[in-house]
C-alpha cells in the first residue's frame, strides 16, 4: 500500500475506507451524485464499464438459451399485492406514482391534476408484471420452458446512499423463467447461479463464495434464494448476484397455468435471477489501490492507452504516425479471444497529467511514445498492477508481440491477489469468545475493522441469527454449497450444527 503522501487518492484506505471509495469513484470518473436525492449519473468511463459487463453477461444468457425482452416500468399497485412475502418485502422501497399531468397553481408553480384510478408503483423488480405476461403466453407445456431476461431501471426507495453500491435508481439485468416442473426450475436456478461465478471470477477476477440464503435474507416470496459473495478490501462481503427458486407461489399469484401432455391444468414452476450495476462498485472495492481504480484487462473498456510525447512541434507527425503504427499493430493482436481494445490519447494536456489521469482510471497498460522511443524503435510500458514508477522501454515489436500474454497475467494476477486477500482474512472459528472478538473493534477510536469472513457453526434457529446480528451487525451471508458437510456445535446455542455457515458484516 502507498503511504499518504506518495498516493494518488486521499485518503488512503487504511485511513478512512468509505471516503477512499467515493474518491476513487470521483478520480476515475465513473459517477457522480445527480440532483435528484439517493440518484447518480453514471459518466462515459463508468458506462463503458458497465457495457462491457453487460456485453459478457449477455452473450452467456443467450448461450444459455435466454432472450431478452422489455417491460413496463410502471407496475399496477394490484399486481404486488397478489403475493403477500413479496408486498411485504419490497413496501417500505415503493416509488408510486398517484397522478398524473401538471397545472398551473395559483402562485405560479405547477401541481399534479389528475388523479389515476389505480396508483402504479415504479418498478422495484418485475416478478408481478413480468408474471401476468408469462400468464397469457404460457398455454400448453409445448410453451416451456419460457426464458427471459430483461435490461432495466429499477427504483427501490432507499433512506442512505452510496455511488453503484446503493442507489435510489440503478440498472442491472432480471432473468425470469418458467418450467413444468420443479427439477428444471431448480436446475434453471443452479445454472445461473454458476454463470455469475464464472463471470465474477473468470471476468471480474473477483473470489466468491457460493451458496444458499437462510430464510431472513431469502428473496421475498422465494422457496429459496441463492448467492454469490465477495469479500471487498475493507474485509466487508458484498452481495454481488442472486438466483432465486420461486417454486410455484408467483406462477399462483398470477395465473401461469399450462396444459401438460397428459391434459392436466398444473401451475408452472419460475424463477428469477439478477445482477446490477452494483459489480462495478464491487469491481472498485476488490481491485483499486491507494493511487485509484484497477480494471481487471478482460473487462477494461480500453486495455491499452498510447500516450504521444510532444515536447516538439516538429516531432508531432512523426510520433503520432509512429502511435498510430502501434496502435494498429496492437488491435490485429487477440486477447482472450477478442482483438486487444486500444485507445489513442491525442488530448492536448501535460504527459504527467495525462499518465496519472490513466492511472487513476485503472487503464492495465500504458504506453509513452515520443522521439526516443520512435528512434529506437521502442515503447515506454507501465502496468497498472504495478507501481507508478515501475516501468520502462521494450522493443515495440516485442511489445506487440506479447501483449495477450501480458493482459492474461495481468488478470491471473489480480485474482491470486484478491483470492488471497479473501484467504488471509477467512477464519475457522468454534467459540462464541472468538467469534465476538473477530467482529469487535479493538480500538472504538480507529476506523472499523470489520473482521472478515468467519466460518462457524449455526443450528438453524432464526432467533440466534437476529441476535448476532442485532449484536455485532453480523449476518449469515450464505451456506456454502462447495466442501463436505461437517456436523458440528453451535456455539451460540449449544446445540447441534449440520455444517458451518459464512458470517460476515457487509454492504
Amino acid at each position: 500500500m502507498s503511504t499518504k503522501n506518495q498516493s494518488a487518492i486521499s485518503p488512503t484506505r487504511a485511513e478512512d475506507y468509505p471516503e477512499w471509495y467515493q474518491q476513487v469513484v470521483r478520480a476515475a470518473d465513473l459517477a457522480e451524485n445527480s440532483p435528484v436525492r439517493g440518484c447518480m449519473v453514471i459518466k462515459p468511463w463508468g458506462y463503458s464499464l458497465w457495457e462491457q459487463m453487460q456485453r459478457v453477461l449477455d452473450a452467456m444468457f443467450k448461450a444459455t438459451g435466454h432472450v431478452n425482452a422489455y417491460f413496463p416500468l410502471f407496475i399496477p399497485m394490484h399486481f404486488l399485492e397478489k403475493e403477500a412475502e413479496h408486498v411485504e418485502g419490497f413496501a417500505k422501497e415503493c416509488a408510486v406514482v398517484t397522478h398524473h399531468r401538471l397545472e398551473a397553481d395559483p402562485q405560479g408553480g405547477l401541481r399534479p391534476a389528475g388523479p389515476l384510478d389505480e396508483p402504479l408503483v415504479v418498478r422495484p423488480t418485475s416478478e408481478t408484471i413480468i408474471g401476468a405476461m408469462f400468464a397469457k403466453w404460457v398455454q400448453s407445456y409445448r410453451d416451456l420452458p419460457l426464458l427471459i431476461n430483461q435490461w432495466a431501471n429499477v427504483v427501490r426507495w432507499e433512506l442512505r446512499t452510496r455511488l453503484f453500491l446503493r442507489t435510489t435508481e440503478f440498472l442491472w439485468q432480471e432473468g425470469h423463467t418458467a418450467h413444468a416442473t420443479a427439477g428444471e426450475a431448480e436446475e434453471e436456478t443452479a445454472r445461473m447461479l454458476e454463470v455469475y461465478r464464472t463471470f465474477a471470477e473468470d471476468y471480474m477476477a473477483m473470489p466468491v463464495c457460493v451458496g444458499e440464503k437462510t430464510a431472513s435474507e431469502r428473496f421475498p416470496g422465494a422457496e429459496r434464494t441463492f448467492s454469490i459473495e465477495a469479500m471487498m478490501q475493507d474485509r466487508k462481503a458484498l452481495q454481488a448476484g442472486t438466483s432465486h427458486f420461486l417454486g410455484q407461489k408467483f406462477a399462483r399469484a398470477s395465473g401461469i397455468k399450462f396444459q401438460t401432455e397428459a391434459g392436466r391444468e398444473e401451475l408452472a414452476w419460475t424463477t428469477s435471477w439478477g445482477v446490477s450495476t452494483r459489480l462495478v462498485g464491487g469491481l472498485v472495492m476488490t481491485h483499486s489501490d491507494d493511487d485509484g481504480l484497477v480494471l481487471p484487462p478482460r473487462l477494461a473498456p480500453a486495455q491499452v492507452v498510447l500516450m504521444p510525447v510532444l515536447h516538439q512541434e516538429a516531432h508531432r507527425s512523426a510520433v503520432l504516425a509512429y502511435c498510430d503504427r502501434v496502435a494498429a499493430e496492437l488491435r490485429a493482436q487477440t486477447y482472450a479471444g477478442e482483438p486487444v481494445r486500444v485507445l489513442v490519447d491525442m488530448r492536448d494536456q501535460r504527459g504527467g497529467e495525462k499518465v496519472w489521469g490513466w492511472i487513476k482510471k485503472g487503464v492495465p497498460v500504458r504506453v509513452e511514445i515520443g522521439p526516443r522511443d520512435l528512434a529506437q524503435d521502442a515503447v515506454f510500458v507501465g502496468r497498472r498492477d504495478r507501481g507508478p514508477k515501475e516501468r520502462g522501454g521494450q522493443p515495440r515489436a516485442e511489445f506487440v508481440a506479447g501483449i495477450g500474454a501480458l493482459l492474461a497475467e495481468i488478470q491471473d494476477g489480480l485474482l491470486a491477489r484478491a483470492r488471497a486477500f479473501q484467504a488471509e482474512h477467512t477464519r475457522i472459528l468454534d467459540s462464541r469468545d472468538d467469534f465476538y472478538a473477530y467482529f469487535t473493534p479493538a480500538n472504538a477510536e480507529q476506523p472499523e475493522p470489520h473482521g472478515g469472513f468467519a466460518l462457524a457453526h449455526w443450528n438453524g434457529d432464526p432467533a440466534v441469527e437476529a441476535q448476532i446480528k442485532e449484536a455485532l451487525n453480523v449476518t449469515i451471508r450464505c451456506i456454502p454449497l462447495a466442501g463436505e458437510a461437517e456436523p458440528g456445535t453451535c456455539p451460540f446455542s449449544g446445540q447441534p450444527s449440520p455444517r458451518r455457515v459464512v458470517f460476515a458484516k457487509a454492504y
